[in-house]
């Protein structure tokens, strides 16, 4: 522990001479004594004085005067000043004594047991005092650190969400067209061989999304941005339908698929039923892709039943490679497999179970895993549900051919586009359903082409070189108001980032399509726009 420094001041050497004796006994001090005033206030300037015990009684500058002095001085203002004293005990001279700025006092003849006690009480307050101090110091700089820690974590987030939002829009925007492709093929006459090509195509091309998804999913989940969202649903409906399509992948990989719904299971609940489709359609397909032979199976069944609530089971089975048991929490971890050399025999990205825990934990529910390696595994999602009398029903889209739909005759529109292979396929589908379409490739030629001829609809990029399509959607309103006209505009974008989607309503545009589109979507948005 540091030694205190403390401070005798007496005009009489004898005095300071016994009081240094009685003080010796005093653990962790070192004592400077004085008996010249004016030499004393330099030593406390000059030296790391804690306490100071002043004789009252002193020729040119007495006890009083030199406590004043001490605490008028930011430098030693902090100095416990203690009074020593063979005057009277009257209480003006206690009151005197408090008033210059002391703390306590010491009456003459000293009491040894007195003296060393309180002198002792003092050091160990000053010690506290320095604990207190370095404590607030290290507080400090741990306050400073979070700071610094909190900002480098909010640039790291924006660095992220920019990443994933440039991501997006480069990866998402030749997806767009290759699906536009798709779509326009389909209502193309083929034969039986190129329709087997155009599905493969499909396939391969929803596995890419499949996988930016899974990567943008698994960022939102993280930064607290992933909302669930509540609807009251049929799950008996949802789950018939999952069962249709993964019959059609089991038996494309030779394997049976089948499903078992428990009678307790009720019909309608209250929760997000894209997510659960998400956990559920992750682990199938998890199972699938890992079974080379034999079955995976979907059980479903209710544990815990009120009037108004019900904890339902969801267990999916398969008679895959299995996972050994040292291994299997760590597939529930991001960017891990169970085994290293699974990437490179089966492929993935090690996101789709990680992606179902953190889906499991928003949902209020949990997911787990058993397995028998070389025999096959088995992973649960567990949750409780509002149960509900009623649902909304869905609308399901037609499956009709896009030369089929409304047809948009005699109207102008104007397509903001610098990727040539969008422009391409929005050039296309706009001139089937009977639209009279103009290409540009940047926001400035936007606003010039506004400003040379009117159009019916505008459908606008919102990233490309020269002028963003947010910069031109305002300099378009702009035009609009002073020349009192209102022309729609549909921004399509490849970020599924909301802030950015919200920008582009904040610039002036009517609706927002994202990258890649569904046609049928894109004739919906467009037909609503020219209605009004």
């Amino acid at each position: 522990m540091k030694p205190v420094n403390l401070l005798l001041l007496d005009d009489k050497e004898e005095n300071i001479i016994s009081l240094s004796a009685l003080l010796s006994e005093v653990e962790h001090i070192n004592i400077i004594s004085c008996t010249d005033p004016n030499e004393a206030l330099k030593i406390c300037w000059r030296n790391d004085i804690s306490i100071a015990l002043v004789d009252v009684q002193m020729p040119e500058i007495n006890g009083f005067e030199f406590v004043s002095l001490l605490k008028s001085n930011p430098k030693t203002s902090h100095i416990i000043a203690i009074m020593v004293t063979a005057i009277s005990k009257e209480d003006k001279y206690l009151v005197k004594g408090l008033e210059s700025g002391a703390v306590d006092y010491l009456y003459k003849p000293l009491n040894p047991e007195i003296t060393i006690a309180k002198v002792s009480s003092f050091v160990k307050q000053v010690h506290i005092q320095e604990e207190i101090k370095y404590k607030n110091i290290a507080l400090e700089e741990s306050r400073r650190q979070l700071i610094q820690a909190k900002e480098e974590a909010e640039q790291a987030r924006k660095s992220k969400e920019m990443f994933l939002a440039n991501m997006s829009h480069e990866i998402r925007t030749p997806i767009n067209g290759i699906m536009g492709i798709i779509h326009m093929l389909r209502n193309s006459s083929l034969d039986e061989e190129q329709k087997d090509w155009l599905n493969r195509l499909d396939s391969s091309s929803n596995s890419l999304l499949l996988i930016i998804n899974d990567i943008l999913d698994i960022s939102k989940i993280d930064s607290g941005m992933m909302k669930i969202e509540y609807e009251s649903f049929s799950i008996h409906q949802k789950l018939m339908d999952m069962n249709k399509i993964f019959k059609i992948k089991a038996e494309d990989k030779g394997l049976s698929f089948g499903m078992y719904i428990a009678d307790n299971v009720p019909e309608y609940i209250k929760s997000d039923p894209l997510r659960i489709q998400q956990v559920i359609g992750n682990f199938i397909s998890n199972s699938l892709k890992f079974t080379e032979n034999g079955e995976v199976s979907l059980i479903v069944e209710a544990k815990e039943q009120t009037e108004s609530t019900c904890k339902i089971k969801f267990t999916v089975k398969d008679t895959g490679i299995g996972i050994r048991t040292e291994v299997v929490e760590k597939i529930f971890l991001a960017f891990e497999q169970g085994d290293d050399g699974i990437t490179k025999k089966f492929g993935g990205t090690g996101l789709g179970l990680a992606i179902v825990k953190r889906l499991a934990t928003l949902l209020n529910g949990e997911v787990s895993a058993k397995s028998s390696f070389g025999n096959g595994s088995e992973f649960s999602f567990e949750a409780p549900f509002e149960v509900v009398d009623k649902y909304a029903t869905e609308t399901e889209s037609e499956n009709t051919p896009l030369a089929d739909l409304n047809r948009f005759e005699g109207i102008n529109v104007l397509v903001a586009e610098d990727n040539d292979l969008n422009s391409f396929i929005l050039t296309n589908l706009l001139q089937t359903w009977g639209c009279r379409v103009d290409i540009v490739k940047n926001g400035r030629d936007a606003v010039n082409k506004t400003r040379e001829k009117k159009y019916n609809l505008i459908m606008m990029d919102t990233h490309m070189p020269i002028m963003s399509g947010f910069e031109a959607i305002k300099e378009i309103k702009k035009n609009d108001e002073a020349n009192n006209v209102v022309t729609p505009i549909l921004t399509i974008s490849a970020s599924v980032l909301k802030h950015e989607q919200a920008a582009a309503y904040e610039a002036g545009a009517d609706s927002v399509i994202g990258k890649p589109f569904n046609p049928l979507d894109l004739h919906e948005k467009i037909e609503k726009l020219i209605s009004k």
